[in-house]
C-alpha cells in the first residue's frame, strides 16, 4: 500500500529514515487495550538501612499472601553470589536489553508527599542522598520490593507461557542490563533466576543497583523517583555481544533512551542483530521519555525495529499527533515506517498495525484491580504469538489481550504461573495449523 497525503513519508537523508512530519491524518473513532497487574509480593521493613551502606543484608519478609506471585513464596532471599548457570541454551528465543531495577512500592498520603516536596503523579530521577531521604520517610510503613522493570514483567509473563512444551518446545528467554554486586543485585538476578529468566550480564564490581520508589496515593497516583545507580551504564561489551548473535528476537527497552551514551549500544546490538537475522523489537515506554529522546528513537525504530510496542498516548509522540487523533490513525501511521505496530488503548482495546492498515482487537472482559503492567503483559502475549509461528494477526491480538485482562484482574504485574500454562493450552487449542509456521524471522513479519 503506497503513502498517501495524510501519511507523508519520513525523509531520507544519507540512506536513513528520519522522524515522520505530522500532518492532520484521519480522525477515525479511538479503540483499544493496555491491562496490568500491579507492584511486588516482599514487604520490606526499614528500607533506608540499605541506603546509607549497600553492605548490609536487607531485612525481607513475605506478606503472608503467596497466590499474589508465585514466584516469590521463599520466606527468605539470601544474596550469595549466584553460580553460573551450566544449563544455558546455546541460542535464546529473546533476548531483552533494559534497565534492571529493584522496585520498592508503598501507599502514601498527599501529606507525606507535600512535607518532602514531591509532585504527585510525576516521575523524575534522584540521587543517592534523595533516595535515602525518602526510604528513611518510609520507615515503619509496609511496603514491598521487586525485581521490577517493564521489560522484566513482559519477560518473565513470556518465559511462563513458553515454560512447557505446549505449541512447541519450551522457550528460552534471557535479559541483560546492569546490576551492582551489592545486596539488591544479588536480588535481582535471583528473583529473575528463579522466574525462568536468565540475566546473563555479570554484577558490576563495587557498583549499587537501581531502583524505582512508587508512591501511590489514595487517589490512585503514582509518583515515582527512579536512581539510576549501576543501571545507567550498559556496555556493549562481550557477554552482550555473544547474546545478541545467538537469539531469535532482540527487545529494547525505551527507557534506556535516557541514559548517557546508550544510543551507541543500543545500535551496536540491533545492527549485530540484523547482521545475525534476528528480529528487533522496541519498547516505548514512556511518553516523556520519546519526547526527550525523539530522534534517537527515530534513528534505531526506522532503521532497525521490525516491531514496536507503543499505548495510544506513546504512539501519538511517535508520529508527532495531536490528543485528538485516534489510536488506529496513530497505528495506520507507525505501520507505514515498522513492520509490525502494536499499540494499546487501555480498556477499549487494541491494534496490531501492518503495511498501512491496523486490525482492531477488543479487550478481554475482566473485573480489573491494578491496571499497572497491562501493557507489558499485552507485549509478551504479541511475542509468544510470533515465536509459535502464527501469522493471523486476530489469533495473536486476541491472545495478548487475554493474557494482559489476566494480569489487570490480579493484584501484581507478573503474570502467574499456573495462569500462564492455561493461556498457552487455550491459545494452541484454538489454533487453526495452517496459520503456524515454523520459521521465524523477517519473512515471518513481512507474511502478516
Amino acid at each position: 500500500m503506497s503513502l498517501s497525503s495524510s501519511f507523508p513519508p519520513p525523509h531520507i537523508i544519507g540512506g536513513r529514515c528520519s522522524p515522520p512530519v505530522y500532518s492532520p491524518g484521519f480522525t477515525l473513532p479511538s479503540l483499544f487495550l493496555n491491562p496490568a497487574g500491579t507492584s511486588s509480593h516482599l514487604r520490606l521493613k526499614h528500607a533506608s538501612s540499605i541506603v546509607p551502606s549497600m553492605t548490609r543484608r536487607p531485612d525481607f519478609h513475605t506478606n503472608g499472601s503467596a497466590a499474589a506471585d508465585d514466584d516469590d513464596e521463599d520466606d527468605d532471599i539470601q544474596y550469595e553470589e549466584l553460580d553460573a548457570d551450566p544449563f544455558l541454551p546455546e541460542r535464546w528465543d529473546v533476548l531483552g536489553l533494559g534497565q534492571a531495577m529493584v522496585d520498592f512500592s508503598g501507599m502514601v498520603d498527599y501529606e507525606f508527599l507535600e512535607k518532602l516536596g514531591l509532585e504527585k503523579g510525576t516521575r523524575k530521577l534522584v540521587n543517592h542522598e534523595e533516595r535515602g531521604r525518602v526510604l528513611r520517610a518510609m520507615d515503619g510503613c509496609s511496603y514491598k520490593a521487586a525485581a521490577g522493570g517493564s521489560l522484566s514483567n513482559s519477560l518473565v509473563a513470556l518465559a511462563r507461557l513458553g515454560s512447557t512444551s505446549i505449541g512447541g518446545s519450551p522457550l528460552s528467554v534471557a535479559m541483560t542490563g546492569s546490576v551492582g554486586s551489592d545486596p539488591l543485585g544479588g536480588f535481582y538476578r535471583a528473583k529473575l533466576r528463579r522466574a525462568n529468566l536468565h540475566f546473563l550480564s555479570p554484577p558490576i564490581k563495587d557498583g549499587t543497583t537501581g531502583t524505582v520508589i512508587v508512591l501511590t496515593s489514595s487517589d490512585a497516583h503514582r509518583t515515582m523517583l527512579a536512581y539510576q545507580g549501576t543501571s545507567s551504564t550498559v556496555n556493549y561489551d562481550s557477554c552482550l555481544a555473544s547474546a545478541v548473535c545467538n537469539t531469535k528476537i532482540l527487545v529494547v527497552e525505551g527507557y534506556l533512551f535516557e541514559l548517557p551514551d546508550t544510543i551507541k549500544t543500543i545500535t551496536k546490538a540491533c545492527e549485530e542483530a540484523h547482521r545475525c537475522g534476528a528480529l528487533v523489537a522496541v519498547t516505548a515506554s514512556d511518553v516523556s521519555c520519546i519526547e526527550r529522546h525523539y530522534d534517537d528513537f527515530w534513528e534505531i525504530v526506522g532503521n532497525y525495529a521490525d516491531i514496536v510496542f507503543a499505548n495510544s498516548d506513546e504512539a501519538r509522540a511517535f508520529c508527532h499527533f495531536s490528543s485528538k487523533e485516534s489510536p488506529i490513525s496513530a497505528t495506520r501511521y507507525l505501520s507505514h515506517f515498522v513492520p509490525f505496530a502494536s499499540v494499546t488503548d487501555g480498556p477499549r482495546g487494541s491494534y496490531i498495525g501492518v503495511k498501512g492498515e491496523a486490525v482492531y482487537i477488543p479487550p478481554s472482559p475482566c473485573v480489573p484491580v491494578d491496571t499497572c503492567g497491562a501493557g507489558d503483559a499485552y507485549a509478551s502475549g504479541i511475542l509468544f504469538g510470533i515465536l509459535r509461528g502464527v501469522s493471523d494477526l486476530k489469533g495473536i491480538g486476541t491472545l495478548a489481550a487475554r493474557v494482559a485482562s489476566t494480569v489487570v484482574g490480579q493484584q501484581g504485574t507478573r503474570l502467574r504461573v499456573q495462569d500462564a500454562v492455561e493461556l498457552a493450552e487455550s491459545f494452541t487449542y484454538h489454533l487453526d495449523s495452517s496459520t503456524i509456521r515454523s520459521d521465524i524471522g523477517s519473512d515471518h513479519i513481512s507474511s502478516f
